[in-house]
């Protein structure tokens, strides 16, 4: 009697696997210190077939960072109701933000500290990923603008400047609330929920946002 056969993975499957395995490798080693033959051996398979599947280390950091950007768009535009007030929906979406990089801290960190810091074409996919997330949330500030009835008072560069300094905020909780070492060791203190650093995160930008748009501004004086 002949040996069974196992099962062939499909393609589609393995390559998955490999990224699994990559996002782990490049989160915990660093792009650089990072090998192509512990990706393989993390994923169960052979170098030579990351190779044919992914080609380079390279192409394989790149397609990395392209699938978790992409999640993270997904998580964050899919979280906001749509038909919500503009508070709900702006806090729904900050909710998305923090619970999917609490869910996927390696993916997070590939993306906010391995990506940024070793140039292009690395970066660029970062900073494409960036954008999506601040045009999107720059549409929620200017519905919240106009759902306040203060069109044309916030100007189309200031509701963009907000939308940058929002983001920037939410990718600096994330850092702070997934790889904070501020007290003891890493994984020595409790992750917050995503629900309480995104209400952090609106309690500090929408009362600034609610004055602005009532007309009460703050002014440096003399």
């Amino acid at each position: 009697m002949g040996a069974v056969k196992s099962k062939r993975v499909p393609r589609a499957v393995r390559e998955q696997q490999m990224l699994d395995a990559a996002v782990r490798t490049f989160a915990r080693r660093g792009y650089r210190a990072a090998s192509m033959d512990e990706i393989a051996e993390a994923a169960g398979v052979s170098k030579p077939l990351v190779y044919l599947y992914l080609h380079s280390k390279d192409e394989l950091f790149t397609a990395v960072i392209r699938r978790e950007s992409a999640a993270l768009v997904e998580a964050v535009t899919a979280a906001v109701e749509p038909e919500a007030s503009a508070d709900r929906q702006l806090w729904s979406g900050l909710k998305g933000f923090f619970a999917h990089t609490a869910a996927h801290p390696e993916g997070w960190a590939v993306l906010h500290q391995q990506a940024r810091t070793h140039g292009e074409p690395f970066a660029c996919e970062v900073a494409a990923m960036r954008a999506e997330i601040v045009e999107f949330v720059t549409g929620l500030i200017g519905a919240a603008a106009k759902e306040a009835g203060c069109v044309g008072e916030l100007a189309d560069r200031e509701v963009a400047g907000l939308a940058h300094a929002l983001v920037g905020a939410a990718e600096s909780l994330a850092e702070w609330g997934n790889v904070r070492t501020d007290e003891g060791a890493p994984g020595e203190w409790e992750r917050p929920p995503a629900k309480d650093t995104a209400a952090t995160l609106m309690n500090f930008a929408w009362a600034g946002l609610s004055r602005m748009m009532s007309g009460d501004r703050w002014a440096p004086g003399d």
